[in-house]
């Protein structure tokens, strides 16, 4: 099921629609480094540079971290 979320990045609210599985999964991410979810999207964003989808970013984000996870 995708849902909206409301977070804060860089001083401006936004939304995003994220299915619960990513958003879960960013969940864990964010706690095993040790960051606040909207941190740890703030990183992803930025890293992103302007480019394409916030949500599509979040879940390579996710596929990424379970790709390296599994090695």
């Amino acid at each position: 099921m995708i849902r909206k979320h409301s977070i804060t990045l860089h001083g401006h609210r936004t939304s995003l629609s994220l299915e619960n599985a990513f958003w879960d999964e960013l969940r864990v991410i964010a706690g095993e480094r040790g960051l606040s979810i909207a941190a740890l999207i703030a990183e992803i964003d930025d890293a992103r540079g302007g480019e394409g989808n916030l949500s599509s970013a979040l879940r390579l984000h996710v596929l990424a971290w379970v790709k390296q996870k599994s090695i």
